[in-house]
């Protein structure tokens, strides 16, 4: 990724609170003094076999990255690669359908988009948010001392890869399915209303990945307790069989780690697991964490895990079986 993003010219605008070079997950422009737009987009593949299902896990990835910034989503268009000689549209139909319940259930106006012919089906969404410019979520706000909260289990790469290579059948999925069609909003009001300043939605890069670019962005380090890490019902016995994404293992070839020894191998890879529609992960000081997991409660999150700490930056990022704070 850092590749890519070299090549991405220079900004220089008042304006601009977030761009691509502290590897947020949306840009940020201000508007007003108390207003600002949050801009993203995300599209895949299909990763389950029901055309609505997918159509919603895409929604609901998409919308993510405004929750992660602290931001509440205004309107989306859709983005769609369909090969329509050799599938029909009537299944389109149903992609959209997915989308439109869940960006429904977001308050978020589904205003359009644009489609083109694509040999392997594709569809994701551009969405348009806002925040305050003074309560946003970013990767560069984390401090020695912060106690690092995941909102959702780990392990759908693991589980939809086993779909795709028929190890489970698609009812295997279904605790899958429920978490990567919830919405992040809750735990983003959960966060905010704690006073968090720092967070990121877990997503392709891993639980690592996206980690590293809070570590990167805060100049900061990190030590996780990998027996606190929230996982999806037969993810790691999966993992173990070597139901593992190509993604997954490009994450684990450069995930910058000092791993302890008994961590199993099935273990590193759920850390690094890349995911669809993940929870957010959250860094909060540790007089505000019991506010946090109470909001997270409230708000019924999947999980509300904490599974580490943040450390000086010198410390780099350790994996460790206890030892981190709960």
């Amino acid at each position: 990724m850092a590749q890519v993003l070299r090549h991405l010219p220079s900004v220089v605008d008042s304006n601009v609170l977030v761009d691509a070079a502290t590897r947020d997950d949306a840009a940020v422009y201000q508007l007003t003094p108390d207003r600002a737009l949050v801009a993203t987009v995300d599209f895949f593949t299909p990763i389950v076999d029901d055309a609505a299902t997918w159509g919603a896990i895409a929604a609901a990835n998409a919308l993510s990255d405004v929750y992660a910034m602290g931001g509440r989503p205004l309107f989306a268009l859709n983005l769609v690669g369909w090969p329509r000689e050799s599938v029909p549209f009537d299944l389109l139909g149903e992609v959209l359908r997915g989308a439109a319940q869940v960006t429904g259930r977001a308050g978020c106006l589904m205003l359009g988009g644009h489609s083109i012919d694509d040999p392997e089906p594709k569809f994701g969404l551009a969405v348009i948010g806002e925040v305050h410019p003074d309560r946003m979520l970013t990767n560069a706000t984390a401090h020695p001392g912060d106690r690092l909260v995941l909102t959702k289990a780990l392990g759908t790469g693991i589980l939809t890869t086993a779909l795709k290579r028929d190890l489970v059948p698609e009812s295997a999925l279904e605790e899958a399915v429920e978490s990567m069609t919830r919405l992040n909003d809750g735990a983003a009001r959960a966060a905010i209303a704690a006073g968090v300043r720092c967070a990121t939605d877990v997503t392709g890069f891993g639980l690592l990945g996206h980690l590293g670019n809070i570590l990167v962005a805060s100049a900061v380090g990190a030590r996780i307790d990998v027996a606190k890490v929230p996982k999806l019902a037969g993810a790691l016995e999966l993992a173990a069989r070597g139901s593992v994404p190509g993604g997954t293992k490009r994450n684990l070839e450069s995930a910058n780690a000092e791993w302890a020894p008994d961590i199993t191998d099935a273990e590193r890879i759920l850390c690094v697991d890349a995911q669809t529609s993940g929870g957010l992960l959250l860094a909060v000081g540790p007089e505000r964490l019991d506010a946090l997991l109470a909001g997270l409660q409230a708000e019924g999150t999947p999980a509300a895990a904490v599974i580490g700490e943040v450390l000086p930056e010198a410390d780099g990022l350790r994996l460790v079986r206890g030892g981190a704070p709960g």
